[in-house]
């Protein structure tokens, strides 16, 4: 074989058996530890049945004790959903649990007119494969 072919095999070839072989080191390396909760996803959601009037005569307490945590700090950010049917908060907090306890303060939880579902946040874990120090390859 001329060196041209084994350069433009070795140009090709290299590179993916470096990243067969990170893969596999990868796969054998130890789970890493679960994301810690820096926040907590709440989806407002209106009950389906709720008429319009029962809502306008809550919101403005809603609206102020919304603002209330959110200067507390407790919410984050807010958005609303744009099926109009509710809000999203991030809310700062360690676990659902104390998220829920944030939220079932609410005028329209407290009347019973809105849920909430929840989803605990952390960081993205997987990044932590771009921080890690490489290994070397294993011998053959």
């Amino acid at each position: 074989m001329s060196p041209m072919p084994r350069l433009r095999a070795a140009l090709v070839l290299g590179p993916l058996l470096l990243l067969l072989a990170s893969a596999n080191a990868m796969a054998q390396a130890p789970p890493p530890p679960a994301a810690p909760t820096t926040g907590v996803l709440a989806i407002l959601s209106v009950k389906a049945d709720v008429q319009r009037a029962d809502i306008t005569k809550v919101l403005p307490n809603e609206v102020r004790e919304t603002v209330r945590l959110y200067l507390d700090g407790k919410i984050s950010q807010w958005f609303g959903r744009s099926d109009g049917r509710g809000v999203v908060f991030i809310i700062n907090s360690t676990s659902v649990a104390d998220a829920k306890a944030i939220t079932d303060t609410l005028p329209l939880v407290k009347a019973n007119l809105a849920t909430f579902e929840f989803m605990a946040l952390g960081p993205l874990t997987p990044l932590r494969a771009l921080i890690a120090e490489p290994t070397s390859a294993p011998k053959q």
